[in-house]
């Protein structure tokens, strides 16, 4: 009867206390033995928010603090609350509770709950009751005592679970991850709804991490699911242009799976249409369809290319609907006018894929590497364009695609190719203006001829190999696919045995003597960097005429992004970036996005739990269901190309490049190798990651290894043979750079091997809901079987302890130092396809 007073002081007003037909003891505040209500005292007691006061109440000889009005009104509220939930009790329990004289009862009145409800049936009991009436209200209290604890219980177990949930739900442990397992195992519409606008509350880049599973959980389930994620969507999407174009590449290929009939109605594709058109372009930025009137000149455009350079940032809609044409390569060109917000966006893309369609069907490297190079000239055309990398971390506008540095990469089948893209850095995309064209005149051109790719190149001839490429002055033109196909723009033949020895000092003097500048260069800058050279001459490539990305990979990105940024003509603002992409066209890259999803989580985890293993996960853009970008791995070239390249042992060749064993910079680079060989170990064996051969593991300036290629993950391998039986890949060659089986840097890695897997299975349920999600609806075919998630769990070993563990890691590396299938298929793909 801790609130009797309270209640009491709570209803003074009213001279009565709510009674529920004697129910409940908690329910009837009923005056005891020996209680007395006191005279009001106006004097002394508090004044409420209406200025009403209360009154003291005593309890016997002793006087009580003065009641809080916040504090009665509160207990009221609860009293009434419990009225309620016993007027659920069925009607025989009420009345045999409620049992009693009729001169003890009072007149029945309907009780308004603080929510609106009105429960009738409460009686209204004087506060001057006789006090004999105590004992009669505790033999009715015994009497329904089991009653009142059945309701309770069945009310308790709804509302505390919905309690503890919600308290769970608004703590500080309640992060993205815990929002996407509950918004996808919840049946509750109510949960789910609750989810969706709990999304509103964590950090964009939190909630673009799962973007993949959100979208696919809003193709594939149920309604409710769509309808909670739908508002947050579309609110981002009218945030960010970057956000709606990503939203509506991955509904189109998420989508591609389902049937043609059903996708054409899918709730994903009508969303996909909505963020393709203008609805959900912000209102305070919706653009006024300017007049075909040519742009005021900003001093850097002297031509009328300027002005329609300003028009093909798709300020207009007519110049880039009107220039697609049905080719062979685009026969579902719409014909219905492209929306503004990402029309430039959507064509630069479509260019690219189409680049390297066109590239698939060339025979030899060479021949592509030239067409690629031709096709990019063109494309340089229509920039500066209102067009952005979606694998950049910052906001941009792409101004230039420096085309004689492209090369294309190595694939027996497809295209891919490597460009490098200058971008001019803004605060804001969505409001900046696309920077103004700056002309290319013929003598910096011709200078940065001298970065061909190619050698043997005489100075004429480079020149006229780039003038006969033709200057457009009509935009429609210089975009048309067509016209690309009939442009031929001849290239002579390459030769690899002149120039492979170019100093940089001679580069520097031939450009200066082309400028006519005299250059002064002090004493201690010359035996600065005579010593660096001498203290660190990283080996370079020879050109390789069947694998011309060589030379490029191998340059350090620094020197790549000074020598670009020397010829470009935009490398004098102080907002010039360089990035980079690979371009994949006939590659299905969702497998490759799970993939990163899965690098992602387990290096966060890695990161929390302070295990200092190393992995590098790389951005990917799914374009559809087969093209694709991928963000290149800077300074890193593949064990093949090393092999190929230097005919040396990997750890010849990191003495090589790092100098003896006992030196500062060879123990880092095999710290480095050791840490980077344990994190994807355990990559590959969790995810069982095939198709591991050496060209699909890179090797960087620092010593780390990198795997890329994640085509065959968890169900899939190559040709489904499920040839590569071991857990991972682990040569002879890399237990050699580590100092061999004895050696403790070996012991290291096993070490980290195993606090690895403890640390990641401490965290299993953030991984396998990753995979788990995607399987929903997908056809992918890591997905073939219907165990993939019941072995990906169990490759967690959560029955095991850490003893157990550690032998299990013992067994692992033995079994794949020793694995036959590892060195037949080594053997096999330098059969097959030259891969050393």
């Amino acid at each position: 009867m801790g609130f009797v007073a309270p209640l009491r002081a709570a209803l003074w007003k009213r001279g009565a206390t709510p009674s529920c037909g004697g129910s409940s003891e908690a329910c009837r505040p009923t005056a005891a033995m020996g209680d007395s209500i006191g005279d009001p005292a106006p004097s002394s007691a508090p004044q409420g928010n209406g200025g009403t006061s209360l009154s003291v109440i005593t309890e016997g000889v002793g006087e009580l603090a003065v009641i809080d009005p916040e504090v009665a009104k509160k207990a009221c509220e609860e009293v009434l609350e419990k009225v309620k939930l016993m007027h659920s009790v069925s009607s025989d329990s009420l009345t045999k509770a409620a049992d009693g004289s009729e001169a003890e009862r009072a007149p029945r009145t309907a009780v308004d709950l603080p929510n609106g409800d009105v429960v009738e049936g409460c009686e209204i009991r004087c506060l001057d009751d006789l006090p004999s009436t105590a004992s009669k209200i505790q033999e009715e209290d015994e009497t329904t005592a089991n009653t009142v604890k059945t309701a309770r219980k069945r009310q308790k177990n709804n509302s505390a679970k919905q309690s503890w949930l919600l308290r769970l739900f608004e703590s500080k442990l309640f992060d993205i991850s815990m929002a996407i397992s509950y918004l996808y195992n919840s049946k509750e519409p109510g949960v789910q709804a609750y989810i969706g606008n709990r999304l509103f509350c964590f950090r964009n880049e939190e909630v673009d991490f799962y973007l993949p599973q959100l979208l696919n959980m809003y193709i594939h389930m149920d309604e409710d699911v769509g309808d909670a994620i739908k508002p947050y969507i579309v609110h981002r999407c009218r945030q960010s242009i970057n956000f709606s174009l990503q939203c509506a590449l991955l509904l189109g290929a998420y989508s591609s799976d389902m049937h043609i009939s059903t996708q054409r109605h899918s709730r994903g594709t009508k969303l996909r249409k909505l963020i393709l058109s203008d609805e959900l372009k912000p209102a305070h930025k919706k653009r006024e369809l300017p007049s075909l009137s040519p742009a005021p000149d900003m001093g850097l455009s002297p031509s009328k290319r300027t002005h329609q350079r300003s028009k093909s940032d798709a300020t207009v809609t007519i110049s880039l609907s009107s220039n697609l044409k049905r080719t062979a390569s685009n026969p579902k060109v719409e014909s219905e006018e492209e929306p503004v917000r990402l029309a430039p966006e959507r064509e630069f893309i479509k260019s690219l894929i189409a680049i390297g369609k066109r590239l698939a069907t060339l025979p030899t490297k060479e021949q592509k590497t030239q067409r690629l190079i031709s096709e990019l000239s063109l494309l340089n055309h229509k920039l500066p364009a209102r067009a952005w990398l979606p694998t950049a971390g910052f906001d941009h506008h792409v101004v230039r695609v420096p085309h004689t540095q492209a090369v294309v990469l190595n694939s027996k089948d497809k295209a891919p190719y490597l460009i490098y893209v200058e971008v001019l850095e803004c605060d804001n995309f969505d409001t900046a203006n696309v920077p103004a064209r700056i002309p290319e005149n013929r003598i910096r051109s011709t200078r940065s001829a001298e970065n061909l790719p190619e050698c043997g190149i005489t100075h004429e001839q480079r020149t006229s190999s780039f003038t006969t490429v033709p200057n457009y002055d009509n935009d429609d033109e210089a975009w048309s696919v067509d016209d690309i196909v009939e442009l031929q723009v001849e290239l002579p033949e390459i030769h690899t045995n002149s120039c492979d020895n170019i100093s940089q000092f001679s580069v520097d003097s031939i450009t200066s003597q082309e400028s006519r500048e005299p250059v002064f260069i002090a004493a201690g800058d010359i035996r600065r960097r005579l010593s660096e050279q001498l203290a660190h001459t990283p080996t370079a490539f020879k050109r390789d005429p069947e694998d011309p990305s060589a030379v490029a990979l191998k340059e350090p990105w620094q020197e790549k992004v000074r020598r670009i940024r020397e010829g470009s003509p935009y490398g004098h603002l102080p907002s010039w970036r360089l990035l980079s992409v690979i371009v994949k066209c006939g590659d299905d890259l969702r497998q490759e996005l799970l993939a990163f999803q899965v690098l992602k989580q387990l290096q966060s985890i890695w990161e929390q739990e302070r295990v200092p293993l190393w992995i590098k996960p790389y951005k990917i853009l799914v374009i559809s269901a087969d093209s694709g970008m991928i963000e290149p791995v800077v300074n890193a070239v593949s064990i093949h190309q090393i092999k190929k390249q230097s005919l040396l042992s990997l750890l010849d060749y990191f003495l090589q490049e790092h100098g003896n064993y006992n030196t500062e910079s060879f123990l880092t680079a095999q710290r480095n190798f050791v840490q980077s060989c344990a994190g994807y170990c355990l990559v590959c064996y969790l995810l069982q990651v095939k198709d591991r051969h050496n060209g699909n593991i890179l090797l960087d300036a620092d010593g780390h290894i990198i795997h890329i290629d994640f085509g065959f993950i968890l169900s899939s391998s190559p040709r489904n043979l499920g040839f590569e039986t071991s857990a991972f890949k682990l040569t002879t060659e890399f237990v050699d750079v580590m100092g061999g089986p004895d050696g403790d840097m070996f012991n290291y890695y096993k070490m980290l091997m195993l606090q690895g897997l403890i640390a990641a299975r401490k965290h299993m349920d953030k991984v396998v809901q990753i995979v788990e999600i995607m399987q929903q609806g997908s056809q992918l075919p890591c997905f073939h079987g219907s165990s993939t998630i019941r072995n990906l769990k169990e490759r967690f070993h959560m029955n095991m302890t850490e003893e157990q563990l550690q032998l299990l890691v013992e067994q692992m590396v033995d079994g794949s130092m020793r694995s036959i299938t590892t060195k037949l298929y080594d053997g096999f793909q330098y059969l097959t396809n030259g891969i050393m």
